[in-house]
């Protein structure tokens, strides 16, 4: 991130809006709206609202307590926040639409309702499972979840108990009810609100509107107090969320839109590119600016993306009226290494694969921090959990245990914030990095990383994050930037959950990663069924999994791989077929449009049924066939060499901190006990020993295996 010196020389046009490009400056130069601006991924979208809203501070035209910035998550408004304190604009509100909304319901609840504000209510399992409960009906679970989600989506599409039943057809049976008992829980969730004096997320939309709607002193005092509004994200909107700002604009058209419709991947929760895509018709003097310049991605990753847009073929009157017109981005950067595609057999074999070629890059000299391994549901996370602990990588997973929520983290903070009181930052000539790294350093901290993984490892990774979110703050806000500073800074994040980079490569889902980039991506599960999802039934949801795919490829900078397996459990039957996405976009794959009149492709011939190598009966299990034997045959192996196996496994397992069905699992530990391999190629050839094991493993295996032979 650059910084402008708003001390120096040149004109405040030069300090500016001499960074941007001919696009971005249209932005942060037209300072009135209505402005709508059409941003593709990596196109600098933050930088020029950032910059537009400091250059109408430093300008005089915005006062910046009347400006509202409004973004979709807690951690993309601090980070506008940030953003533009480095900017000299410090005192403008940024916030999430939810936090906006609370901020004023507390304020104007005794004037317009009277009393105390009800609580709000953190998680509604609780309530919706007493709800059911009053109805006599069983939930578990995962329906309770599912009610949520139906309740969630009722709300900010600003429907009712009583209007939900008729605007909710087609929607399928959400937690296994039909509509009509979902409608009963819907009035049964709100009763029980009611009688416990709480209200939910939805509710203070909700509510807020309708004292914007009903009390018009209200609504002059929130017009008064803010002039100027822009909305980021703004292809996510949902209708509660889309009247709000209607209400705090008040007829007034002094709005600036961010948004790209092709990153529309929330359309389950309510949200809905519309908005943005008719913003020209609500306001017909709107000033519309494209940004397309691809200044995070390679061509070869920038060309994929678009080609993955470009291939996507009529769905339909319904799907193609709500499918938009990809922005057609243009790479800025060098080239770079063309995107891998990779067939493996099995889910195991796939991720560790994806392991191996992890460590190519950390051992080239990639950060783990540049890393990423995303999919599309969270269960798929486990096998690359174990892939990595396996080959000795760290990771952190996205939207596990919160960066501010650990314990050394907390220890530091209150460390730091104690250091402040104690230490005279006048009378202290050391930078702010080396001071934070004195402090820490009695948690365990140290200049370089310790050998060990494990939780020695992750304490260590969490503490160097603080020192390195410093050092940037340090260089970012200036000499002045102190102490005292610093742990308001960290405040903040924390109530924003904005959490510095840790040292680890990052698991997350597909949704998880909006808004967020790596150096190196690898996309993995491409298979039918996974993406699109198996449960993407209609043109329209089938469009959805294309845009989080192409969310997905947009958020390398250089290194991308996309990877599938044909069998889910190794010696598995091979029956899953690469992602119809990647038809065109892979090599020897044509586009599924255009196949009618070609020759063929090659069906690969089905793999023969896996049989007990003893008794000839079929195998049922993936671990009989990973063994080659039924479980009703006896095991052929000598007691000894599995014994020596087994402790050798345990041996690793401790020295690497993790558990030993990461290092080899039973049933191939059972396979190469029985095999006796006597070479490399020999275990290679075995079910359960992918490539990186076989780096990792191969050779003490086979010294495990001679030394038992001459016990």
């Amino acid at each position: 991130m650059t910084t402008e010196n708003f001390d120096g020389a040149g004109s405040l046009e030069d300090r500016i809006l001499g960074g941007l490009d001919a696009e971005q400056r249209e932005v942060a130069s037209t300072l009135n709206g209505p402005l709508c601006v059409l941003a593709g991924a990596g196109t600098g979208k933050t930088r020029a609202i950032t910059h537009r809203i400091a250059y109408g501070v430093h300008s005089g035209v915005y006062t910046p307590q009347r400006l509202l910035a409004v973004t979709f998550t807690a951690r993309a408004a601090a980070e506008m926040r940030s953003r533009l304190r480095d900017l000299g604009a410090g005192n403008v509100q940024a916030r999430t639409f939810h936090a906006a909304a609370l901020r004023q319901l507390q304020f104007f609840w005794p004037q317009a309702v009277g009393g105390t504000l009800p609580n709000l209510l953190d998680h509604k399992a609780q309530l919706l499972a007493e709800a059911a409960r009053r109805l006599r009906l069983s939930t578990d679970r995962a329906s309770i979840r599912d009610l949520a989600s139906e309740i969630e989506w009722a709300k900010v599409s600003m429907l009712t108990p009583a209007n939900y039943l008729e605007n909710a057809q087609g929607r399928g049976a959400p937690g296994g009810f039909d509509l009509t008992a979902v409608a009963r829980v819907f009035q049964s969730y709100e009763d029980v609100k009611t009688d416990r004096n709480v209200i939910d997320f939805e509710d203070v939309l909700l509510i807020t509107v309708g004292i914007l709607q009903e009390d018009e002193k209200v609504a002059a005092t929130v017009r008064e107090q803010y002039r100027h509004f822009v909305v980021d994200e703004y292809q996510d909107v949902s209708p509660l969320q889309q009247r709000l700002l209607e209400l705090w604009l008040g007829g007034r058209d002094e709005l600036c839109v961010v948004g790209d419709a092709s990153q529309t991947i929330y359309s389950f929760t309510g949200a809905s590119p519309r908005h943005l895509l008719d913003f020209k018709a609500r306001y017909p003097q709107t000033n519309v600016v494209k940004l397309i310049r691809d200044y995070r991605s390679t061509p070869q990753v920038v060309k994929l993306a678009n080609d993955l847009l470009a291939a996507r073929r009529s769905g339909g009157p319904l799907a193609d009226a709500a499918w938009a017109a990809p922005l057609q981005l243009v790479a800025q950067r060098p080239a770079g290494p063309a995107p891998q595609f990779t067939e493996c057999t099995d889910d195991e074999a796939e991720a560790a694969t994806v392991a191996q070629k992890i460590k190519a890059l950390l051992d080239a000299g990639t950060p783990a921090s540049e890393i990423a391994i995303l999919f599309r549901t969270n269960g798929q996370s486990e096998a690359y959990e174990q892939a990595l602990a396996a080959a000795g990588i760290g990771y952190q997973l996205r939207g596990g245990e919160r960066f501010f929520a650990r314990k050394e983290v907390r220890d530091a903070i209150l460390q730091l914030r104690a250091a402040t009181r104690a230490v005279s930052e006048a009378d202290t000539p050391e930078p702010l990095g080396q001071l934070v790294r004195d402090i820490v350093s009695s948690l365990g901290y140290t200049d370089s990383a310790p050998h060990s993984g494990g939780a020695l490892r992750e304490r260590w990774e969490s503490l160097a994050a603080l020192v390195a979110l410093a050092d940037e703050l340090a260089q970012n806000r200036g000499p002045q930037f102190g102490l005292v500073d610093f742990v308001n800074e960290l405040q903040e994040r924390s109530l924003a959950q904005h959490a510095p980079t840790v040292q680890g490569v990052t698991l997350a889902s597909l949704h998880a990663a909006k808004g967020l980039e790596w150096d190196a991506v690898f996309l993995v599960g491409l298979s039918e069924g996974l993406m699109p999802i198996s449960f993407a039934d209609s043109p329209e949801s089938v469009d959805e999994e294309r845009r989080l795919l192409y969310v997905g490829v947009t958020r390398a900078r250089e290194h991308l791989s996309l990877s599938w397996s044909t069998a889910r459990t190794p010696g598995g039957r091979a029956n899953r077929k690469p992602s119809r996405f990647l038809d065109g976009l892979r090599p020897d794959s044509v586009a599924s449009s255009s196949t009618r009149g070609k020759a063929p492709v090659p069906r690969r011939k089905a793999a023969a049924p896996a049989v007990c190598r003893v008794c000839g009966s079929m195998l049922a299990t993936g671990a009989e066939r990973k063994v080659g034997r039924c479980n009703a045959c006896p095991p052929t192996y000598e007691e000894q060499t599995f014994d020596a196996l087994r402790n050798w496994r345990r041996e690793v397992a401790q020295t690497a901190d993790v558990p030993a069905f990461v290092v080899f699992t039973d049933a191939t530990l059972t396979a190469i006990a029985e095999a006796r391999p006597a070479s490399l190629e020999e275990l290679a050839a075995l079910a359960g020993v992918g490539p990186s094991k076989l780096e990792r493993y191969g050779e003490d295996v086979l010294r495990v295996l001679t030394e038992s032979s001459v016990l």
